[in-house]
């Protein structure tokens, strides 16, 4: 929430207060005319599914999923170089190969 003017000296507990008694209580009316969030506001849900991280389907497939056992000293050795470790033992590995087949 921003800070506006006449918000300065006041609580954040005060602020939050003011403002849900401004919101008036729902009427029967109200409930009967509802839609859900898909229905109103598509794009925004599209939108939050992709942050949660929902990619849709790979288009065009190029690594193989495998379970691979390594040393605790190899992968404590790239996790501690952050985010990515595995696309660089990939490329490490890439890189290998190259060399043994020029």
């Amino acid at each position: 929430m921003t800070a506006k003017r006449r918000d300065i000296g006041r609580s954040k507990a005060k602020i939050e207060r003011e403002a849900f008694e401004e919101i008036p209580e729902w009427t029967e009316e109200d409930f009967k005319r509802a839609r859900p969030m898909k229905e109103v506001f598509p794009e925004v849900i599209e939108a939050l599914e992709r942050l949660r991280g929902d990619r849709g389907p790979q288009k065009a497939p190029t690594k193989e999923r495998i379970g691979l056992r390594l040393d605790k000293s190899i992968v404590e050795h790239f996790r501690a170089s952050g985010r990515g470790w595995q696309s660089r033992i990939n490329e490490i590995l890439a890189k290998h190969i190259e060399k043994e087949n020029p």
